[in-house]
């Protein structure tokens, strides 16, 4: 593990040891492990030199002492929390909580509204049930949804009732309709002092939901598919959440996150600390920039380009889309650097001197960030929803037709690598696909 050449005090601020250490005195970095597929690692005053490779390992179970012990037991906000110094970025420093940081007797006597039932909310309703919760589903009774709930031995009510007599209120419906769940059904009904929770920051960092201030306003978003969640949850693991508190008006804020985070599953794997501003606008940049708007985007133009000169469709969708899989694989178990030095010299050497992203792509991507942070990106896509979302459907239609969709279909059908992921398919759309996208209907 290279030296962190922020903290170095040789050959010039940077070292050619194989050795990592930290401020001044020399220690030992602490505990090592995991944030899902991401490496980190954590520091703080007297920790031991410990690994841990288990992502839901509890540091003060593995070697702190004293302060340091004290600190990771009361993590969260109360004066020493414990930190990730993340490899490579030495100057940043992120909160991350595990199991024993969430007290789920803080959600005793409390009663738990999801709003909303696809992905994520059949995910939350259940995983929290089971924790031992007592959870509502509030739903519009014509909602397709409602026996979907109820076959799983949920509480299932009206969006009013639910609101009207939950302590903490999950909204999971899509972005677009939050507002008017919110405004039409929720407000009006809401008990002075309940909590809101979402599990994406957009409605409440773009203004559209404004709880009074008298609301306790917290955000657990998992960093994963709802089926996922689930599925981690029943085989006694979790997915990796994000956590924020927006409005704290009784100073219990974190705890409610915690004990939501914990019920869900997720402490189990980590919840690491942001706000509900960077939440939204480093989702939407990624989705934008590099996971969708990126990616999809240099697929569809590569295959075009390879299939214009006269290259197979078939191999030119092996060499853009398939092996794609692959790649991703391998930086999310151990970064670019994996990624490279599991390819070929060959491979590598293309990699370096392609020109393909430059400063332009740089320059693009800022001016995307721009929008989201000033509010353009969310004012375009809430006027076309509001509109009935003609663009939105346009856009739909056009990027639904791309060439490399022709030939894809048939050729993942005709290959054995494809059934595993026909069942995550068939596992998600046992949800999404029959619930219409969660909307709350």
């Amino acid at each position: 593990m290279d030296e962190c050449p922020v903290f170095s005090k040789r050959n010039g601020g940077r070292s050619k040891t194989r050795h990592r250490r930290y401020p001044k005195d020399g220690r030992d970095a602490g505990v090592r492990g995991d944030f899902g597929k991401m490496r980190f690692q954590f520091w703080g005053q007297n920790l031991q030199h410990i690994g841990i490779t288990d992502a839901t390992a509890r540091a003060g179970q593995h070697g702190a002492t004293g302060a340091a012990a004290d600190n990771i037991k009361h993590g969260h906000g109360l004066g020493g929390p414990r930190r990730t110094q993340i490899k490579g970025v030495c100057h940043m420093a992120a909160q991350i909580w595990y199991e024993d940081d969430g007290d789920l007797s803080v959600l005793d006597g409390k009663k738990v509204a999801i709003i909303g039932y696809g992905s994520q909310g059949h995910a939350h309703a259940l995983n929290l049930r089971d924790s031992g919760v007592d959870v509502v589903v509030g739903l519009r009774p014509n909602s397709k949804s409602v026996e979907f709930a109820k076959e799983q031995g949920l509480e299932v009510k009206s969006v009013p009732e639910a609101a009207a007599e939950a302590d903490v209120i999950m909204i999971l419906a899509p972005d677009q309709y939050q507002k008017g769940i919110w405004e039409n059904d929720i407000e009006p009904n809401i008990k002075p002092g309940a909590a809101l929770a979402f599990a994406h920051g957009f409605n409440i960092h773009y203004g559209y939901i404004k709880p009074s201030e008298d609301h306790p306003v917290f955000m657990v978003a998992p960093k994963g598919p709802g089926h996922i969640v689930r599925r981690e949850y029943v085989a006694g693991r979790g997915v990796p959440v994000v956590t924020a508190v927006e409005q704290d008006p009784r100073g219990d804020g974190w705890d409610l996150a915690l004990a939501y985070a914990k019920a869900l599953g997720a402490l189990r794997a980590g919840a690491i600390k942001t706000t509900f501003k960077e939440e939204t606008e480093t989702d939407l940049f990624g989705e934008q920039n590099v996971l969708l708007g990126g990616v999809n985007k240099l697929v569809e133009m590569g295959f075009e380009v390879l299939t214009d000169a006269g290259y197979q469709p078939e191999i030119a969708y092996f060499e853009v889309c398939h092996e794609l899989k692959m790649i991703v694989d391998l930086m999310n178990e151990g970064g670019l650097n994996k990624d490279r030095w599991s390819c070929s010299d060959t491979a590598q050497y293309g990699d370096y001197v392609s020109t393909v992203i430059d400063e332009h792509t740089r320059e693009r991507m800022q001016y995307h960030l721009q929008r989201i942070q000033d509010g353009s990106f969310a004012k375009e896509f809430m006027d076309d929803q509001a509109a009935g979302a003609p663009k939105f459907k346009q856009l739909q239609e056009e990027y639904s037709n791309v060439r490399i969709e022709e030939v894809g279909p048939k050729l993942r059908a005709m290959f054995s690598w494809n059934n595993d992921a026909a069942k995550d398919a068939d596992e998600a759309n046992s949800f999404t696909g029959k619930i219409a996208r969660a909307q709350v209907q």
